[in-house]
């Protein structure tokens, strides 16, 4: 059932992503302003929201382990995170690419950009602690832990352009102030679903393999314990 899902995920985010690409390259004219690199929003955006999407699935499931013990939602955490990783890391990289062309530098300390940096820091530090900690029950507890301390970045990011008196170089928050044409509306939504698709078709498989990861090693502490 979970290879069916994949495929069908897979397949479905595959036809809109180059559906909307065709939309958005070729249908769509360049940004007033800022020309065709204004259409890297297509993707900058929609990356970002996918990534905190799944951020929050792994808060959830930290909080359900805490309270229930049941380590399938710890590995539904790790694979949230793991894949919201990489939907974070996209969203720097257009967002540098953006910078580069509009402000002349690949990176400057931003309080959007620093707080989004941030916040992959400390999920990578999520990452990279559980390996270190052999214990099934300690790792999965700290993880938890760590996961919804790490959430609490992300109200920052969001807030981080509507702050008074905070030098931003980032723009303004032109998705609520009616800043963006109308007709640039579908695409965006589209790239949105796009990503959410392939997402939880990462997730899927990514959660396959953590369970199979969990048995693997429930075996062999219990042929070490004969």
């Amino acid at each position: 059932m979970r290879d069916k899902s994949v495929y069908i995920l897979g397949l479905l985010g595959t036809l809109l992503m180059v559906w909307n690409l065709h939309t958005i390259l070729l249908v769509l004219p360049g940004e007033a302003a800022q020309g065709q690199i204004g259409k890297m929003l297509f993707i900058h955006v929609p990356a970002a929201i996918t990534a905190y999407c799944f951020y929050a699935v792994a808060v959830v499931c930290s909080v359900a382990f805490l309270i229930s013990k049941d380590f399938k939602y710890d590995s539904l955490a790790v694979s949230s995170v793991e894949v919201a990783q990489v939907f974070t890391l996209i969203n720097l990289v257009t967002g540098s690419m953006w910078g580069h062309i509009i402000w002349g530098i690949w990176w400057t300390w931003d309080l959007r950009l620093t707080s989004q940096f941030m916040c992959f820091m400390l999920y990578l530090g999520y990452l990279l602690m559980r390996p270190a900690i052999a214990e099934a029950t300690q790792r999965a507890t700290m993880s938890a832990i760590l996961a919804i301390f790490a959430a609490a970045d992300i109200p920052l990011v969001v807030m981080a352009i509507r702050l008074h008196n905070v030098r931003t170089q980032h723009p303004a928050p032109v998705l609520e102030t009616g800043g963006v044409d109308a007709t640039w509306w579908p695409p965006l939504a589209t790239g949105w679903i796009v990503f959410m698709l392939m997402a939880s078709a990462l997730t899927i498989v990514r959660l396959r393999q953590e369970t199979a990861r969990r048995e693997i090693d429930s075996l062999r502490r219990e042929l070490h314990a004969i």
